[in-house]
């Protein structure tokens, strides 16, 4: 599953706090179609916060289509960010939320150069944020986009439901069918409806509606692929780029399975679904009582019992089959850049790193310009090799300072001033490259180049120097999902640790690793997941233990 494929320790994820600037206020009013917003300049950069892009889903528009945000008279302060969307704030989360999550949640944030006018027609970035699709939101201050912004850009963010909020279906829900045929996956729905306030709106921020990149990163990397594929997105973006965002490939997961999730998840609060009044009990819980303790930590150590939460999944009206999507040209069709970080989850052969180089030989292969990257740099602060998961995000946005604080370098800065450049110019032109910077070449199967953001800080292009591993780890993975046996990179580590014999393999080959207190929270993940975190996890260790594995009957 989706939400699988996300899962980081909280033991192995490293966070700095961050710094928060503070801005003055002035009069910057813009009319959008709903009413006035004041926003605030500091620095050189204009910013609005809080604009409503869909009404408030509480009450009966929980579980329903983002439904137009109510008109407002006079003009609304735009100062400030609004609630986050509703979820358990995940504690070791790369970019901690700024405000308190709430299930009213459904709000856009722009910025651009002060100096600006509103007829600049400048391009725009939209952010879509990751976390598992279960947590995330748009107010950390590492998403600023202010120092895009300062680059000649339009910036915007944007909140979208996640958790229970995000992906639900029960049948009463799909018998009423309030929104023809828009189903199950809302966090993805207002996606695409926060795209359509952009371009109804930004022209009035000095953006030019028609030359909009879409970025995101994990979650919102997988967002980004299912954007590109949906009928309903056509025409809201002209450029595409995403950041560990997988393979481009889908789950087989259908409605009538989510369908049978949101019943368990009644079952749960002692709700019959088949009962006549089960919609209406369900929508009567507090956000807390839909929340349920949700995030990735819960994920981590899911509570006992039938499954009760899922990600997003194919309906085949808002999120259509992937794969299927790309091989058959059934997709937007727009320059693409497609990455990962060098210490990704999965390691080489994983969902990121190789699912990032698959995913990019499956778009250029239509005849689609893309460019690959790979993020190897790690900041000099935080004192350990591997770029991991989500690290990169402070490097694209040029807001290393606000992550790292007084901890920053000049070479962190430097880092971030290059990647920033790229994202810029792609934003502009649809073409990474850009005068001063190292020639990006464009992705091709059999070339294989990529540009790697290297741990020395400098930006080298090159053939891909992990090309034959990931073929090779390619091979080992289609034997290993053919063995029949528990293995190091197909089975998750929760499920050996259920099974006495499997166990036992674990405690003689990893003692300390399956000693470890964190054990706990790497029950989703495969051994090969984690290898980039625990050093003794060697490509001989793993060996030693699916050759013990083999010997091992695997229960049903």
């Amino acid at each position: 599953m989706i939400a699988h494929r996300l899962l980081l320790t909280a033991a192995i994820v490293a966070l700095t706090s961050p710094v928060v600037a503070t801005a003055q206020t002035s009069a910057n009013v813009v009319a959008t179609d709903r009413g006035e917003v004041r926003g605030a300049s500091a620095d050189g950069v204009a910013s609005w916060k809080g604009i409503p892009f869909a009404a408030a889903p509480v009450g009966a528009l929980r579980w329903r289509a983002p439904q137009p945000a109510a008109a407002w008279k006079g003009v609304k302060d735009a100062t400030a960010y609004s609630h986050d969307c509703m979820q358990v704030p995940f504690p070791s989360d790369a970019a901690p939320l700024g405000t308190q999550p709430a299930e009213d949640c459904l709000y856009a944030n722009v910025w651009k150069p002060a100096a600006a006018s509103a007829s600049a027609k400048l391009p725009v970035i939209v952010w879509i944020y990751g976390g598992g699709f279960v947590n995330g939101g748009a107010s950390p201050p590492t998403y600023s986009g202010a120092n895009l912004a300062k680059q000649g850009v339009v910036f915007v963010s944007f909140n979208y439901r996640v958790g229970r909020f995000g992906t639900f279906a029960l049948p009463p829900l799909t018998r009423q069918n309030a929104d023809d045929g828009m189903l199950g996956n809302y966090g993805i729905m207002d996606q695409i409806a926060a795209l359509k306030w952009v371009r109804a709106n930004i022209a009035s921020f000095g953006g030019d509606p028609a030359n909009v990149m879409i970025i995101g990163e994990s979650a919102g990397g997988m967002s980004v692929h299912m954007l590109n594929t949906s009928p309903l997105a056509r025409g809201l973006f002209s450029k595409a780029f995403v950041m560990s965002g997988g393979n481009g490939q889908s789950d087989k997961r259908t409605l009538a399975d989510v369908e049978q999730i949101g019943a368990n998840f009644a079952r749960s609060k002692n709700i019959d679904p088949a009962a006549p009044d089960a919609l209406a009990k369900l929508r009567a819980l507090s956000a807390e009582e839909v929340t349920d303790g949700l995030s990735m930590m819960q994920m981590f150590r899911p509570k006992a019992g039938p499954p009760t939460n899922t990600g997003p999944f194919v309906d085949g009206k808002v999120v259509v089959d992937l794969g299927g999507a790309y091989a058959a040209n059934r997709f937007a069709r727009v320059p693409t850049v497609i990455g990962a970080t060098s210490a990704d989850m999965g390691g080489k052969s994983g969902f990121m790193i190789a699912g990032a180089r698959e995913a990019s030989a499956a778009i250029a292969g239509k005849g689609v310009p893309v460019w690959e990257y790979r993020f190897s740099y790690v900041a000099d602060s935080v004192g350990q090799p591997g770029a991991q998961h989500a690290t990169d995000i402070p490097f694209f946005f040029d807001t290393t300072q606000v992550k790292y604080g007084d901890k920053t370098t000049a070479k962190d800065i430097a880092v971030g001033k290059t990647i920033s450049g790229y994202v810029v110019n792609f934003a502009k032109t649809g073409n990474p490259n850009g005068s001063g910077l190292p020639s990006w070449p464009a992705y091709t199967a059999t070339g294989d180049q990529l540009m790697d953001f290297g741990a020395d800080g400098k930006a080298v292009a090159q053939k891909d120097p992990w090309g034959a591993d990931i073929e090779a780890g390619k091979a080992r993975l289609a034997s290993a999902q053919a063995s029949g046996h528990y293995t190091s990179i197909t089975t998750p580590l929760g499920k050996m640790l259920d099974d006495p014999a499997a166990k036992a393999v674990l405690e003689r080959q990893i003692p300390d690793v399956i000693k470890s207190e964190q054990i706990g929270m790497a029950r989703g993940v495969t051994l090969e997941a984690l290898q980039s975190y625990i050093p003794s996890l060697t490509d001989a260790k793993l060996k030693a233990i699916d050759a013990d594995l083999a010997k091992v009957s695997m229960r049903p």
